[in-house]
């Protein structure tokens, strides 16, 4: 028998999560649950509602109780919840008043073992608590890291005799893993939830949970390795990405070249004097293919790169420019489709004196580049991101993209961005 596909809603507003459970009851999803976002911003007003809409569904509240079992669970079920969600890391009191309670209200009640250091072990304790399910679940922070629930699902599978489920992650090309590692209910939230048709997301990953074979998907996979990382960031914005470092890391002033060239690649650092463009030419020398040349000159026009260095960075296979100065002959620069971003266009280069240093930490716009960063630049200016913060921005930019591409889809359904997005309800008070 195939698993049961859950669909977490994840919103934090009441009228898009409705809209999305219509979507994906109308492809044949039967549980329904009430994210934490949402029971946090709307209350069990949520539950009530997917009630009341959906009566044969299956409704979960998604409490992550950790202290007062008896009071939220009971709340919980009056609200209309068929199933509530205790943490795995609360008490064992807490568990078995949320236990106790869920057997007199008539609902379910499941363990999450989100953070739980041995969740092996707690989820037999859970199991001898008298749970009905435990849920093997990586948190949302932890997947931009590129963890995934996999290994840990099949072994807490193999050793409890009540029903597993799993949240993390998951999308069609890899629920069928999930169901093979011995899941009873696969729980997804963004390969829905931020789908622009959430109808034919449900369907896709109902179909591949049936036949056990994946759903190709382009979107809601997380880059677990530093070799996807490129291939991540060139599907972004830098606006995605600056959303994705709360709004820093953009580098002040700096303008393409060549619009609708994209840069992804890691820096190879150069200061110079302006106007002295001998490091930066010779830095085309000591960057390796796919790497980006990022150039420290002072922020005045004096030119430090040009037609002839563009040649030689092409020749090199490399994955741009970025200049705190100027740059010439953007003609040929044009031309040459090269992804070069600087603060000035200007005619006039100076002597190359070889004043500078490569490979050092330099400062552009206020901002902090070492060598080895990434720095990925488009028609929006250009980004940079910490080596060692690569893969888990890759992973959030990601899924800002995918959250857009969802309100993209219900502005042209008709919605306002304002209307989709509460503003005024949510504005700081």
């Amino acid at each position: 028998m195939a698993p049961i596909l859950q669909v977490a809603l994840d919103f934090y507003n009441l009228p898009r999560a409705v809209a999305v459970a219509e979507e994906a009851y109308a492809a044949g999803a039967r549980w329904l649950e009430a994210g934490t976002p949402l029971i946090k911003s709307e209350g069990l007003n949520a539950v009530r509602e997917l009630r009341s809409r959906f009566s044969s569904a299956t409704i979960i509240a998604d409490m992550k109780t950790m202290d007062a079992g008896r009071t939220e669970v009971e709340l919980a079920s009056k609200a209309g919840a068929d199933v509530v969600d205790v943490l795995g890391a609360a008490s064992d009191a807490t568990i078995r008043e949320s236990v106790e309670v869920a057997r007199n209200f008539g609902c379910r009640v499941c363990i999450d073992m989100i953070g739980v250091s041995d969740a092996l072990s707690r989820a037999q304790q859970a199991e001898e608590l008298g749970a009905d399910i435990v849920a093997v679940h990586i948190a949302i922070d932890d997947q931009m890291r590129g963890k995934a629930p996999f290994d840990l699902l099949a072994r807490i599978a193999g050793a409890v005799g009540i029903p597993v489920a799993v949240a993390g992650g998951l999308h069609s090309e890899n629920v069928a893993l999930a169901a093979s590692a011995g899941a009873s209910i696969v729980i997804v939230g963004g390969a829905i939830t931020k789908s622009e048709n959430a109808r034919e997301a449900t369907a896709a990953l109902l179909t591949a949970l049936e036949t056990g074979e994946s759903v190709r998907t382009d979107l809601y996979k997380r880059t677990a390795s530093e070799e996807t990382v490129r291939d991540a960031l060139m599907r972004v914005s830098t606006a995605n990405i600056a959303d994705a470092q709360h709004r820093s890391g953009d580098l002040a002033f700096i303008h393409a070249i060549c619009p609708g060239a994209k840069l992804v690649g890691r820096a190879v650092t150069v200061r110079t004097y302006h106007g002295d463009w001998a490091k930066p030419v010779e830095a085309i020398d000591v960057a390796r293919p796919g790497e980006a040349v990022v150039v420290e000159a002072g922020g005045l026009p004096s030119v430090v790169w040009g037609e002839l260095a563009t040649h030689s960075a092409v020749t090199r296979k490399l994955a741009g420019v970025v200049v705190d100065g100027g740059v010439r002959d953007v003609a040929e620069i044009r031309r040459l489709r090269f992804p070069a971003f600087s603060r000035h266009i200007a005619p006039t280069a100076w002597e190359p004196k070889g004043l500078g240093e490569i490979n050092v930490p330099i400062r552009i716009g206020g901002v902090r580049i070492h060598p080895g960063d990434w720095v990925v630049g488009d028609d929006d200016g250009v980004v940079v991101i910490p080596a060692a913060d690569g893969l888990e921005v890759a992973n959030r930019a990601m899924s800002v993209l995918e959250m857009e591409n969802r309100l993209r889809a219900e502005i042209d359904a008709g919605g306002t961005l304002s209307e989709l997005t509460e503003l005024a309800k949510w504005e700081k008070h």
